[in-house]
């Protein structure tokens, strides 16, 4: 009689995927818990949507002259008795629709902001990797230099920057070198808090035991510093790019508000806004009241969505 087949093995439970470790984390649940970071997020993600689907859901394209009618300049919000259809929240001075301006105009400012903060990111990181892990005279000279940099302003920085460029290039700048020049100019104003957390987080992961492990088995320094370093200093990395992406966006618009940011043919909120500055007292108050609030509810969302950031990723507030 033939034995009875042994039943099989129960399999080993696969390892939970990316979605389920993240839908299982502390950060979604942190999340869930604030109803402050969630309404921030939905602020975010619907002015990123306006932002985005600006061609296709403006009335018209304030950037294109052959669409503007100076015969509708200044008109009033479409709730007035003087207002006109599709012109809902009414015109500027130029018969640009002021609705259309405000979503393209945040378009911009975001692709400055988002820019300006990658290069800034960019540059603050690998300068923190270099002098965390380095040490000795290199970290003395990065950080020699973030120190002078902390004692001026970041929008003195910016403005330094956008006036040398400008002269270097005779101060006549095409509206696409201009736009690289904000990104320049920002991402030189803000590395300095990149490179000092990351120097900070590097000095104390160095000394860990796989770090050892790995100089050990003759890894170079930069496959430590980018494959096995760097994913354990990105916590606050995140978090200081969310703040600093509102900080980015209202550098952009001072620069443009004082007239040396963006020009008036590729309008962001700071130059709608200094546009509409002309008009405030002499009764057209929607040419500079909307693109405001705009910038206003744009940055208050992503500070919000920052903050919030910030202290789900503190150990010690858990």
């Amino acid at each position: 009689m033939a034995s009875p087949t042994p039943a099989p093995a129960l399999a080993a439970a696969a390892p939970p995927s990316r979605l389920g470790r993240f839908l299982d984390s502390d950060l979604l649940a942190s999340f869930r818990r604030s109803k402050l970071a969630m309404a921030a997020f939905a602020a975010t993600v619907l002015f990123v949507a306006l932002a985005l689907l600006a061609p296709v859901i403006s009335p018209q394209n304030p950037y294109d002259p052959a669409q503007l009618e100076l015969m509708n300049a200044n008109l009033p919000p479409l709730w007035y008795a003087d207002g006109q259809a599709p012109f809902l929240i009414g015109t500027d001075d130029q018969g640009r629709d002021v609705l259309s301006a405000v979503f393209y105009g945040m378009r911009l400012s975001l692709l400055v902001g988002v820019l300006g903060v990658l290069l800034s990111g960019f540059i603050g990181i690998g300068l923190g990797l270099i002098a965390g892990y380095a040490g000795g005279w290199v970290d003395t000279v990065i950080m020699r230099v973030a120190d002078v940099q902390l004692t001026f302003p970041a929008i003195l920085i910016a403005l330094i920057v956008d006036g040398v460029a400008k002269a270097v290039a005779g101060g006549h700048m095409e509206a696409e070198a201009q736009i690289a020049l904000i990104v320049v100019a920002i991402g030189l104003s803000f590395w300095v808090q990149y490179a000092r957390t990351v120097r900070g987080s590097v000095m104390v992961e160095k000394n860990k035991d796989y770090v050892q492990a790995g100089r050990l088995i003759g890894l170079s320094a930069p496959v430590i510093l980018t494959r096995h370093i760097l994913p354990n200093v990105t916590g606050p990395v995140f978090v200081i790019a969310t703040i600093n992406l509102a900080l980015a966006i209202i550098t952009e618009a001072t620069l443009s508000f004082l007239g040396t940011g963006l020009p008036e043919t590729m309008p962001s909120l700071g130059t709608l806004i200094r546009t509409g500055n002309r008009f405030l007292f002499s009764g057209e108050w929607w040419i500079v009241a909307f693109p405001g609030l705009a910038l206003a509810g744009l940055v208050l969302a992503i500070n919000l969505l920052g903050d919030w950031l910030r202290d789900a990723l503190n150990p010690k507030l858990q």
